[in-house]
């Protein structure tokens, strides 16, 4: 049976981690909106060109032009037996234009859609944030009490000096998260009733995060 399955939860839950995890496990394409736009852009497609147009100009992509390059990529051969998409539906417009992409790709097919929902506690996530770090060459993650390089300072793949973003900061972080919660507590609510909302916990090493997600995609 096809596996559709995405993801919410606020930023440094681990759901980028796990996801590429995942990803791997299932021998599925891991889908994320930032990758998918750079993709189309370096291509010079036609989507691609018209993004370009407005991230020049700082401005968003407009949704419905977002929603046709998701749709082009849930419709190509290698989403044929499902994905992992991270970062995408942001809103309750979103969720509803995924519904007419995923009911048009699918047809009559057998579909199981889950939404993975990572439940946190803020605490956890602002000591995360504090303390990360990322390869500026892969964009590898690191954490210094979670997820240390091997070498201090060091990525593991790229052997470059790893660095600390601007906003990773307690008082911007605490801000992205009220953000979050605000805009995500719909998106909860508007899978909550559909019956595919599934709530893992995400405080805890990799490792238990992982079996925890595992039992969910595999039952």
């Amino acid at each position: 049976m096809k596996k559709e399955l995405i993801f919410l939860g606020p930023p440094a839950c681990g759901k980028g981690t796990q996801t590429n995890m995942l990803s791997d496990y299932l021998n599925f394409p891991h889908i994320d909106t930032g990758s998918l736009l750079r993709a189309e852009i370096a291509k010079e497609t036609e989507e691609g060109k018209i993004a370009k147009s407005f991230i020049d100009k700082g401005q968003l992509v407009p949704v419905d032009l977002v929603g046709t390059i998701i749709g082009k990529k849930l419709a190509s051969a290698d989403c044929k037996n499902g994905y992992v998409l991270d970062g995408y539906p942001r809103s309750i417009e979103q969720a509803k234009m995924l519904d007419d992409i995923n009911a048009k790709v699918d047809g009559e097919d057998k579909v199981s859609f889950k939404a993975i929902y990572f439940d946190i506690d803020t605490e956890v996530l602002i000591d995360r944030i504090v303390n990360r770090k990322s390869c500026p060459v892969c964009g590898e993650i690191y954490n210094k009490k979670y997820k240390p390089a091997k070498v201090s300072g060091k990525c593991d793949k790229c052997n470059v000096d790893l660095v600390t973003r601007a906003d990773d900061t307690e008082e911007i972080a605490k801000k992205r998260f009220e953000t979050y919660y605000e805009q995500t507590a719909p998106l909860v609510e508007f899978y909550e009733n559909k019956g595919v909302l599934y709530k893992i916990d995400a405080n805890g090493t990799i490792d238990e995060v992982w079996k925890r997600l595992l039992e969910v995609v595999n039952a």
